[in-house]
């Protein structure tokens, strides 16, 4: 400390490259201090500090760490608490560009795996981004000795030191809360589970917070189910949605895509107090929708599109700007590719044509001039050949029900199983639209990426960078992942481009490995070397990052432009 404090006297005034003294490790009272990453310029990128406690310092319990999604609930729970102290802290550090500020990698609604804190055998480690303070480009030594002795550790007493332990083993509790249901869907063969009580709608377009007097989930009779789950007295009870084809219906404005949004969230456990804390999804579950104009490289579409016109191969379909319907087919296979066992699918961000084609259309333009086959003609043979399950938000086509295996109707954001009703409609007007002659869906493919797939460089270094939540830059090119509507952090972001760094660096592409194989090989290495393992500097701050899923590190890899792709099928 008394080093630290000396060393800023000496550098007060000198130029900002002078803070690369301090770079290294500070012995605090209670905690030490790494200097991990010292930003170039007061304007730059903010600097990275790691703070460790040791556990004699701040005790924390085994229980706490005794299964994997324990630790990530309790290391949540203490991110929360930094992020809190944060928005508490009015300290005014002065000076130019970004000094005297302090930030925690902030969790959202969802509890996901991320490197903010970690709790490890013998220690808890905070990580930080933090801004040195300057007057202009000079160091200003007085405001950055306020930032770490008076700052800093007010911000460490107020979230590590204080929360109580009471407050983690809250949240170790409502991890065994979700595992008990997770075990019980499973067991079941539900692919979601919506409890009595849950608040679905959010407060705004730009909020996931619940809003407030909403109207609580009611579930209907005929799929209300009842089971115990750890820390909590009475049974927790329910809408259990089977594996199937399961139709959400309703008129506008009624609830069907709030439901659909929420089990879409749900694959992800969400926050006591969230509302939605007890709503879960099939982890394998993926939202599909029409994306126009993404880029599609060497993806099989046949089993929806063939023939299309100048004989273009559907088998192995490349496009550098997809329509609705071939960007819908794509999003389907790719999902499958990767090994999704169910499918949501919302028809207002569906392509019509993709979704339906009635009689009177199909009288008209005839089969032969047609190369669409419409989901409603492949959503039966996904539940029989790849038991994949879909649910699916339709208010326009009332075809569907015969193909339905349950039927909700969303009146006034309440539930009713309709299925018999729908079932007696559909028999009251049968359709006679011409359905497909194949009778299978078709084999999904199995592509493997080149090592050119992944061209980091800009100008003399590699470079991956995530801005927001919805593109990622990779040395020349952009990816855009604004259809990517399961990515919920912009830290998960930042994972997948640190993810597709580390796979270049390493040359993980070389080795001819199909796309699945290769998100096996991701997930494993992140289950047991952990998300720092991708970062690009060994034994540092990580930075802000967050485990995202197979599906939405899949489907980066597939908005790629410059990606090279073939089918070892």
């Amino acid at each position: 400390m008394k080093q630290l404090q000396q060393k800023l006297k000496q550098i007060d005034g000198k130029s900002y490259k002078g803070y690369k003294d301090i770079q290294g490790k500070h012995a605090f009272q209670n905690y030490d201090v790494f200097m991990d990453y010292v930003q170039g310029d007061p304007f730059a990128a903010p600097s990275k500090i790691r703070i460790r406690i040791p556990n004699e310092k701040r005790p924390i319990k085994k229980e706490w760490k005794e299964s994997k999604s324990r630790k990530i609930y309790a290391e949540d729970r203490m991110a929360r608490a930094v992020a809190k102290a944060i928005s508490k802290n009015h300290t005014d550090v002065k000076g130019t560009g970004k000094s005297g500020m302090v930030a925690v990698d902030r969790p959202g609604q969802e509890i996901l795996d991320r490197a903010a804190v970690n709790l490890n055998p013998e220690d808890m480690t905070v990580c930080l981004t933090i801004g040195l303070p300057a007057n202009g480009r000079r160091i200003n030594g007085k405001e950055a000795d306020k930032l770490f002795f008076k700052v800093i550790p007010e911000i460490i007493q107020h979230s590590v030191f204080s929360i109580k332990d009471e407050e983690i083993e809250a949240a170790c509790q409502l991890a065994d809360q979700h595992e008990a249901i997770q075990a019980e869907m499973k067991k079941n063969n539900w692919i979601s589970f919506v409890a009595d009580g849950a608040v679905l709608p959010r407060e705004s377009g730009i909020s996931e917070r619940p809003m407030k007097e909403a109207v609580p989930f009611q579930s209907p009779e005929e799929n209300r189910v009842s089971f115990s789950i750890p820390h909590r007295e009475e049974p927790l009870t329910g809408m259990a949605v089977k594996k199937g084809i399961v139709l959400i219906v309703g008129g506008g404005y009624h609830g069907k895509s709030t439901l659909l949004n929420a089990m879409e969230r749900g694959v992800y456990p969400h926050i006591k107090g969230d509302g939605r804390e007890y709503v879960m999804t099939d982890p394998a579950a993926v939202k599909v929708r029409a994306e126009d104009g993404r880029q599609v490289t060497s993806v099989d579409i046949s089993p929806f599109i063939k023939n299309l016109p100048h004989g273009t191969d559907t088998t192995q379909f490349s496009t550098e700007n997809a329509s609705g319907s071939t960007s819908q087919a794509a999003n389907v296979i790719e999902a499958l590719e990767a090994g999704a066992k169910t499918l949501l699918i919302d028809e207002d961000t569906s392509a019509t044509n993709f979704m339906i084609r009635d009689e009177r259309m199909q009288e008209l333009v005839v089969k032969e001039k047609e190369p669409i086959t419409p989901f409603i003609d492949k959503i039966k043979q996904m539940r029989d050949d790849l038991d994949v399950s879909t649910i699916l938000v339709m208010g326009g086509s009332g075809d569907y029900f015969q193909v339905a295996d349950d039927v909700l109707m969303m009146d006034q954001y309440v539930p009713y199983n309709v299925t018999g009703k729908a079932k007696d409609i559909a028999g009251k007007y049968p359709s006679s639209r011409a359905t497909t002659e194949d009778d299978k869906f078709g084999e999904v493919p199995a592509r493997a990426f080149s090592a050119s797939s992944l061209q980091t460089r800009k100008g003399k270094k590699e470079k991956v960078q995530a801005k927001g939540k919805t593109t990622i830059l990779m040395g020349q090119t952009e990816i855009d992942l604004d259809g990517v509507e399961q990515l919920v952090d912009p830290s998960q972001t930042r994972m997948i481009a640190d993810v597709i760094l580390h796979l270049d660096k390493k040359g993980s592409l070389k080795t001819e490995q199909s796309l699945n194989d290769l998100l096996d090989q991701i997930e494993k290495q992140f289950d047991e070397k952990g998300l720092a393992s991708f970062a690009p500097f060994k034994d540092q701050h990580p930075g802000e990052i967050a485990r995202p899923r197979r599906f939405e590190i899949a489907a980066t890899l597939n908005r790629i432009r410059t990606a090279k792709v073939k089918d070892i099928r």
